[in-house]
C-alpha cells in the first residue's frame, strides 16, 4: 500500500499545550458536523411527526409507536457498528493504516449481514403493535409506518458503518452533508406522499426510506478515498468484542424506553401523543450533546492507540464543557419556552398541557444527562465498554419501568411518572459513570487494547485496499 492510500487522520489535538484550547478546538471541529448530522436525522422523525399530526392524535401516536418499534430492532446492530469508530480512531492513533482499513471491512460485512435479519424480524414485529395500542386507529397507524420504515434497514445498516468509519477517520463532514440530504428529500416528499397521493402515515414512512437511501449514496459519493480492506476472523471478533456490549446496552436501554412507550400507549392515547412531541422536542437537546460525546470518544481512541492516556482527562473535561454550556442554554430554553413548543405540535390544549410538563421534568435532567453522555463516551473510546453498558442496562431497568407503573399508573401522574423514572435513570448513571472515568479504572483495559491491536496490527493484511 502506498502512502497515498494510507486513511485521512483527525485533527491533530496538541496535546502538549500548556491548556486546553488546542483539544477544546479539535473537539468543536469534530463535534458540530455530527451535531448537524444528529439534529438534522431527529428533523427526518420530526417532520413525519409534523405533517402527521395533522391527520390527528391516533397517527401522532402510531407513528410514535411504530418510530420506537423500529429503533428497538435495529438499535443492537447500530450499537455494534458504533465499536468500529473506536476501532479505527485507536488504529489510527497507533499509526495502523492497514489495520484501520480492515476494521473498516469488518463493519461493513456485519451492516449488510444484520440488516437483512432486521428486515425480516420487523415485518413480522410490525404485525403484533395493534395488539398494543389503546386504540384500534392508532395500532393500525403504527403497524403501516414501521412495516415500511423495516424496508430499509439494510441501507440504514451500510449507511451506519461507513459513517461510524468515516467518524473513526475523523471526518465528520461527510456524514453531515449526506444526513442533510436526506433529510432534505424526506421532508419535500413528506408533503408529497402523505398529502399529495394521500398515503397517510405509510407515506411517511417511504418519504424516510427514500430519505435514507439518498443519504448513503451521498455518504459513498463523497467519500473520495475509500479505505476498505477485506476483513481477518481477528477483525470480526475485535468488532464483537468491543461493539456487543454497547449494542447490548443499547437495546437493553431502549427496550426500557419501549417498554415505556408501550405502557404509555395503552395507558391513554393522549399520554403517548404528549410523550412523542416531548421526545421530538428533546431531540434538539440531547442529540447535539451525544455529539460531543462521539467526538470526545474519536480523541480518546486516538490518545489511547498512542499510548497517550495522560491526555485522555484532558479531552473528557473539554468534552463536559462543552456539553455542559449547552445543556445549560437548554435548560433556559424549556423552562421559558416549554408551552409554545408545545403548542407548535398541536392545537389540543389538554395534550398541550400534559406535553408542557413533560418538558418542565425535561428541563431538570438537561446537565446531568450531560454528565452522563461524555461519561460513557470516554470510558468507550478507551475500550472500557462494559461497565457504562452494566451501568446504563441496570439503571434503566430498575427505575423507568417501575416508577412507570407506581407513579404513572399507581398514582395516575401517566406520562410524568414515567419521565420521574427516566430523571432517576439518568442522575444514578452519570454518578456511577464518572466513578470509574475519575478513578482510572479503564486505564487497564487500554493497555490490553494497545497489546492486541499490536498483534493484530503485524499481521500481514490479506485483503486488498481500495482508495479512490
Amino acid at each position: 500500500m502506498s502512502s497515498s492510500d494510507s486513511p485521512p487522520e483527525p485533527a491533530n489535538a496538541s496535546w502538549d499545550a500548556a491548556d486546553d484550547r488546542a483539544i477544546r478546538r479539535d473537539l468543536i471541529q469534530l463535534a458540530w458536523p455530527i451535531a448537524v448530522s444528529m439534529v438534522s436525522y431527529s428533523v427526518m422523525t420530526l417532520a413525519d411527526t409534523l405533517f402527521v399530526g395533522r391527520l390527528g392524535p391516533a397517527s401522532i401516536a402510531g407513528v410514535g409507536l411504530g418510530g420506537v418499534a423500529a429503533f428497538t430492532i435495529v438499535c443492537f446492530i447500530i450499537g455494534l457498528l458504533q465499536g468500529s469508530k473506536v476501532l479505527v480512531s485507536q488504529a489510527v492513533g497507533a499509526g495502523r493504516p492497514h489495520l484501520a482499513a480492515r476494521h473498516a471491512g469488518a463493519a461493513m460485512v456485519v451492516a449488510v449481514a444484520l440488516g437483512l435479519v432486521a428486515l425480516v424480524v420487523g415485518i413480522g414485529v410490525a404485525q403484533l403493535l395493534p395488539l398494543l395500542t389503546a386504540s384500534p386507529e392508532s395500532g393500525l397507524a403504527a403497524r403501516d409506518y414501521l412495516a415500511v420504515r423495516m424496508i430499509g434497514s439494510p441501507i440504514v445498516m451500510l449507511y451506519v458503518a461507513s459513517r461510524e468509519v468515516r467518524y473513526g477517520l475523523g471526518d465528520s463532514r461527510s456524514p453531515m452533508v449526506a444526513s442533510v440530504t436526506g433529510n432534505l428529500t424526506n421532508i419535500g416528499l413528506d408533503a408529497l406522499f402523505i398529502f399529495g397521493l394521500e398515503l397517510g402515515v405509510a407515506g411517511a414512512a417511504w418519504a424516510t426510506v427514500v430519505g435514507q437511501l439518498v443519504e448513503l449514496a451521498v455518504l459513498l459519493g463523497l467519500a473520495r478515498r475509500r479505505v476498505l480492506a477485506r476483513p481477518l476472523a481477528a477483525d470480526l471478533r475485535a468488532l464483537f468484542s468491543i461493539g456487543i456490549p454497547t449494542g447490548l446496552q443499547l437495546l437493553l436501554e431502549v427496550g426500557s424506553f419501549a417498554l415505556l412507550t408501550a405502557l404509555l400507549a395503552a395507558f391513554a392515547e393522549r399520554e403517548m401523543a404528549a410523550h412523542q412531541i416531548a421526545i421530538q422536542v428533546l431531540h434538539f437537546s440531547f442529540l447535539p450533546t451525544i455529539a460531543v460525546g462521539e467526538a470526545s470518544s474519536v480523541l480518546v481512541g486516538r490518545a489511547v492507540g498512542a499510548d497517550r492516556d495522560d491526555v485522555v482527562p484532558r479531552i473528557a473535561r473539554a468534552a463536559l464543557r462543552v456539553a455542559g454550556s449547552y445543556a445549560a442554554l437548554c435548560t433556559l430554553v424549556l423552562l421559558t419556552l416549554s408551552e409554545p413548543l408545545a403548542r407548535a405540535f398541536t392545537d389540543d390544549a389538554p395534550l398541550v398541557a400534559t406535553t408542557r410538563t413533560l418538558l418542565l421534568i425535561a428541563a431538570g435532567f438537561q446537565i446531568v444527562d450531560a454528565l452522563n453522555v461524555i461519561g460513557r463516551s470516554v470510558l468507550r473510546g478507551a475500550g472500557d465498554v462494559r461497565w457504562s453498558a452494566v451501568v446504563g442496562v441496570v439503571t434503566a431497568w430498575l427505575c423507568t419501568p417501575p416508577l412507570t407503573l407506581a407513579l404513572g399508573y399507581g398514582l395516575g401522574l401517566g406520562a410524568a411518572g414515567g419521565w420521574v423514572g427516566l430523571c432517576a435513570e439518568i442522575a444514578i448513571g452519570a454518578a456511577l459513570i464518572w466513578h470509574r472515568v475519575l478513578r482510572g479504572r479503564w486505564k487497564a483495559i487500554a493497555a490490553e487494547m494497545r497489546r492486541r491491536d499490536a498483534e493484530s496490527g503485524a499481521t500481514l493484511d490479506a485483503g486488498i485496499l481500495v482508495s479512490a
